[in-house]
């Protein structure tokens, strides 16, 4: 049975707020754990549209896992491994689902709803009865979930951090309860990977580590806002393309030409899985939407 979690993110920002500061924060962070052999390449970002979402933003990365997955993993896959990132943004709704380059039978779908509230919702993504038995919920708090060592920043710790243009923060215990404004971001994901033997520690490795990402992610879209407070859409995007050509010139990617198709929304609640695209040799870490 695939393994399903509702991840729930709590952020002292509205839902338009976060809107910004999330595609401020992914751009950023992507460029800053990027080099010369390792990083995330944007493929494609382009808009798009669907009939009954509307107008959004497509987008396609590249994420290169070999040297980021434990021993046991490493030894079964080659040294040319990458995971295939594919979202459709209409916000405050999106989709986006990973495929993996070499083992078929992996995929990760991810459905997620952004509402202004502290994660009171208990079906915002609209759950069948059965799928609702099935889901477990994760809360994950930006402010007092253990991070690991080697990304802690004191100066991106919301228990110290304090804004100095909305003077939010620091955020105290039970802040979810009584801090405002408040948004929260629900994420139904689904991970997959129906290898006989090996199906649930590796649905478990997936898990954890977006849920270290989700966290790490969070944490900074909101230690970062007065970098991205004042910013309009028109702003954050142009940031975004700049940030996407710097990473990709940084890590050199050696890929072959590929034909350029208009980018679809997958049909059915859960996306499909892709066709993966050949060839590239640069390395990097799990990324997110």
């Amino acid at each position: 049975m695939v393994l399903t979690k509702e991840y729930r993110i709590c952020m002292p920002l509205t839902v338009e707020e976060y809107r910004i500061g999330q595609l401020y924060m992914i751009a950023r962070h992507s460029h800053e754990q990027s080099d010369s052999d390792e990083g995330v390449e944007v493929v494609e970002n382009t808009e798009c549209e669907d009939p009954v979402h509307g107008k959004g933003q497509f987008t396609e990365k590249r994420i290169h896992l070999s040297n980021k997955l434990p021993y046991w993993i490493q030894a079964l896959i080659p040294r040319i491994f990458y995971v295939t990132e594919k979202a459709w943004n209409y916000y405050p709704f999106t989709i986006t689902e990973y495929t993996c380059s070499f083992i078929p039978k992996f995929q990760i779908s991810i459905k997620t709803r952004y509402e202004d509230n502290n994660g009171s919702s208990e079906n915002c993504l609209g759950l069948t009865p059965v799928e609702l038995i099935h889901r477990e919920v994760d809360f994950i708090d930006i402010a007092y979930d253990e991070l690991s060592a080697k990304h802690y920043k004191e100066e991106e710790d919301p228990k110290f951090f304090q804004s100095k243009k909305t003077g939010r923060g620091p955020l105290i215990e039970g802040w979810r309860e009584s801090t405002q404004p408040i948004m929260c971001s629900y994420k139904l994901v689904d991970a997959s990977f129906e290898v006989w033997g090996m199906q649930t520690r590796v649905e478990d490795f997936i898990h954890k580590c977006i849920r270290d990402i989700l966290l790490l992610g969070h944490r900074q879209a909101f230690a970062w806002i007065d970098e991205w407070h004042d910013m309009s859409l028109d702003d954050v995007r142009q940031y975004e393309s700049k940030m996407h050509a710097a990473t990709n010139e940084k890590i050199q990617p050696k890929t072959e030409p590929q034909n350029s198709s208009q980018p679809g929304t997958p049909s059915g609640s859960i996306p499909s899985s892709p066709k993966s695209p050949t060839g590239s040799a640069n390395r990097s870490w799990f990324s997110w939407s």
